[in-house]
């Protein structure tokens, strides 16, 4: 589709085709993938690096056509009028996901008008899910300008930003079981619900032959996802085997102390695989054809300016909802006589996973395993050894007694998701039993929170 002003007049010819002109090719919202990100500028630099150069002397041409003395005044506004008509078009209309995004609005007029807190909260989720899709998208975009290093710092600043900010406003609200429980949810539902879904999807369409993917950058993966699960249960069972030096305050303080710790080793691991060996996360391809394959999803369709101010718009709208949001939760709750921890861990995630779930399923579809890893998998390693440290440590400076003591129901199953899952991909294949296995488990998980009460108080 091309934007063009059907009244310029032939003296007033200017050089729009390449500024102008932008693919429909949908883009990958990688909330969490850093594996992907890696892989389109680790063993694709070449391809990448004229794509850039391409499309940056698209957008220079077009800067030059808008700085050049000899053109009128009014064509320049119109060059630029159509600039913004475009970018609005590819950032809020061009999504289908964006069909949601009134319900953002009408949950915040019903939070006015009603004050039925289950429908402000049903429309909430519905409203944040695209903005959420929005945010993975812009900050891809961004990061073609970045380079992988800064990009990769992006993607796991942004890729998890709606998680954080749902997160650090329930913490202001002083609902740490709210956090704890949302963020652990998230985890469940991208190794289970997610990656089951790509596995069962990918395997019938793929059923004549076994997909692989690269089982190196699954490994080291699934022994940051085992790091994480120390780091939580080792507070948990300080807590309830009664053996703390300072009674209430060493779980506090070993949380706070294994958290700087996690958020250390995450940052090796994203220096390990950006920088040190990025060869490792090369993805398998039987035809030889890494780079460009990979690559051919994402295209550059904002400017860097039109990005960064799409970016501070999305975080302040999703900063917005996420009030409503969370100061509907309990209403809710009773409204729609559900358990808290069904809600945080369930229904807060399958919603703001939605985006993510799509695009897994796609790249497995197109037998692009290592993209669907990437996503489901990646992303769960960035919650577990990024975002929940990180909410601790906010949580620290807002004096917020956050810590990693997840209390034991919800520790032994985010440790057994754990070890399930790394089972699964040991091997480097996928089919869709396996992926049917990891539904069925998330089935499992799914009731017995929706049984599952919190304990009045912290004791057992």
């Amino acid at each position: 589709m091309r934007m063009g002003s059907p009244d310029f007049d032939e003296e007033e010819e200017i050089p729009l085709k390449e500024e102008t002109s932008f693919t429909s090719s949908s883009s990958s919202p990688t909330k969490g993938g850093l594996t992907h990100h890696s892989h389109g500028h680790s063993h694709g630099n070449n391809h990448n690096h004229s794509n850039r150069n391409s499309h940056a002397f698209s957008f220079e041409t077009t800067t030059a056509a808008v700085l050049s003395p000899d053109l009128p005044k009014s064509s320049v506004f119109r060059l630029l009028r159509i600039t913004r008509i475009r970018s609005l078009y590819v950032v809020l209309i061009k999504a289908k996901i964006n069909l949601l995004l009134p319900f953002g609005p009408l949950a915040i007029a019903l939070h006015y008008l009603t004050g039925k807190h289950g429908w402000v909260f049903f429309f909430s989720l519905l409203g944040i899910a695209p903005l959420a899709e929005r945010l993975g998208y812009v900050t891809e975009q961004l990061a073609f300008y970045t380079g992988p290093t800064v990009g990769g710092l992006l993607n796991a600043t942004f890729g998890n930003a709606t998680e954080m900010i749902i997160s650090i406003f329930a913490l202001k609200n002083d609902m740490i079981r709210v956090v704890q429980q949302s963020l652990l949810g998230s985890i469940l539902s991208n190794m289970l619900l997610v990656l089951g879904c790509a596995f069962f999807t990918g395997g019938i369409v793929h059923y004549k032959k076994v997909q692989v993917f690269n089982k190196a950058a699954a490994v080291v993966n699934s022994g940051l996802l085992l790091m994480a699960v120390m780091g939580i249960l080792f507070p948990a069972v300080l807590h309830f085997t009664h053996s703390e030096v300072h009674l209430g305050k060493s779980v506090l303080s070993l949380s706070r102390f294994s958290s700087c710790v996690m958020l250390v080793a995450y940052a090796s691991y994203l220096f390990f695989q950006l920088k040190s060996q990025p060869n490792l996360y090369s993805p398998v391809d039987e035809e030889g054809v890494s780079g460009e394959n990979s690559d051919e999803e994402e295209e550059l369709e904002l400017t860097q300016a039109e990005a960064i101010v799409w970016l501070a718009i999305l975080t302040a709208w999703v900063s917005l909802l996420s009030g409503y949001l969370v100061d509907a939760i309990e209403g809710a709750s009773e409204s729609l006589n559900m358990s808290m921890a069904f809600i945080s861990v369930i229904l807060l995630p399958i919603v703001g996973n939605a985006a993510e779930h799509a695009s897994a399923i796609m790249f497995a579809m197109k037998d692009k395993l290592d993209i669907t890893i990437g996503v489901a998998v990646g992303s769960s390693t960035q919650i577990s050894m990024f975002v929940i440290p990180f909410c601790v440590v906010v949580g620290w400076c807002m004096g917020k007694e956050m810590d990693l003591n997840f209390q034991l129901f919800e520790t032994a199953t985010l440790f057994i998701t754990v070890l399930v899952v790394a089972f699964m991909m040991q091997e480097g294949t996928s089919n869709y039993f396996k992926g049917l296995m990891l539904i069925l488990c998330y089935l499992i998980v799914a009731a017995s929170f929706f049984v599952h009460v919190d304990p009045k108080t912290g004791d057992d």
